[in-house]
């Protein structure tokens, strides 16, 4: 006879809306299958059992083997939303482990993530710019997304998104990408002018990874030249007295750069950079105190930079014995230039 008894132990944990997994070594290869299904509600269910298997790069390797990778990249053009948002959060999470990294320059997936470019869904963009950033931490993902000819896409992205929290993955990217040899290919599309915007952005973030990106874009001569002729110098000059130390280090490291030409150099002086560089001396984050000593000694090399330094040497000879080994290097190369006589 039955009882009316309640039972002791919780309910199991079973997610509806989650594919059931299948025992051992069969699981990943039934769900590829269901990622294939002509099924709607299959293949979202498929993409949400993946999620949470992908966290582990054993699972990654398994997946990258039996061909899950061409069935994500054919679920990319699919016409329902939560599909390709669940999608891209797939690849997203394999882009954090390296054999995902791999496995992404292998089968072509960078090209066909570009797809969702302009998707009208933020997620999927959140997560597509969120994969690019994993990937271009590798110096060989940077150079895929390269060869994938999507620098002009992605600096074409950055003006146009509204959303800043892509900006800044794509910021992210962009910074990578440029570092690896893309400058020149980016400054064929208005990259410093883009820029030039986020420097007066509202967002500190933003204001930083710009002026981060502004530094490899700083590298080539024509960089350093549509930096002075696009007026940025002044911008970064007041950028030195920003109250965010990330902004300050990258403003001063951008300007290290800019000041190697001439134009560059007496931009800088005009803009009268010299105070708030030596402000910057004092700071307590050594990459601030390195740019910034890399900055003057790059305004030294002009005769006015010179004569005005010459007053400051005592404060150079000081740094002199600053912990960092980078900083006291470059504390006596600037006393170099300073001391200088023709």
């Amino acid at each position: 006879m039955a009882h009316t008894q309640i039972s002791m132990y919780l309910p199991p944990d079973i997610n509806p809306t989650q594919a059931a997994i299948a025992y051992g070594c069969r699981a990943l290869p039934k769900l590829n299958e269901e990622l294939q299904s002509e099924n709607l509600r299959t293949r979202q269910k498929a993409l949400m059992a993946l999620c949470d298997l992908m966290h582990d790069p054993e699972h990654v390797y398994q997946a990258i083997q039996i061909g899950c990778l061409e069935s994500l990249k054919a679920l990319l053009r699919d016409s329902n939303h939560l599909v390709r948002i669940k999608t891209t959060e797939v690849l997203c999470i394999m882009a954090t482990h390296n054999i995902g990294r791999e496995g992404f320059l292998k089968h072509n997936v960078v090209l066909f993530l570009s797809l969702l470019l302009n998707d009208p869904q933020l997620l999927c963009r959140l997560n597509l710019h969120q994969a690019y950033k994993h990937l271009a931490q590798l110096p060989q993902g940077a150079q895929g997304i390269i060869n994938s000819g999507l620098i002009p896409s992605l600096v074409w992205k950055l003006q146009r998104e509204e959303h800043e929290s892509v900006q800044l993955l794509i910021l992210d990217t962009l910074s990578s990408c440029l570092w690896e040899g893309a400058a020149s290919e980016a400054l064929d599309n208005r990259v410093v002018p883009f820029l030039k915007e986020m420097l007066l952005s509202a967002n500190e973030d933003i204001r930083a990874k710009a002026a981060h990106t502004l530094m490899a874009v700083c590298v080539p001569l024509d960089g350093k030249n549509q930096v002075w002729q696009y007026d940025v110098i002044p911008i970064l000059v007041h950028m030195l007295k920003d109250p965010m130390q990330e902004v300050q280090a990258n403003a001063a490291g951008a300007l290290m750069y800019a000041t190697i030409t001439t134009e560059g150099k007496y931009a800088a002086l005009d803009a009268e950079a010299m105070p708030p560089l030596l402000m910057l001396l004092n700071s307590t984050l050594s990459k601030v105190r390195l740019n910034a000593i890399k900055a003057l000694t790059m305004l030294a090399e002009a005769p006015e930079g010179r004569s005005y330094l010459q007053a400051h040497v005592p404060v150079f000879r000081l740094i002199e014995d600053d912990p960092n080994p980078a900083v006291q290097q470059a504390a006596l190369t600037a006393i170099k230039v300073i001391e200088w006589k023709p």
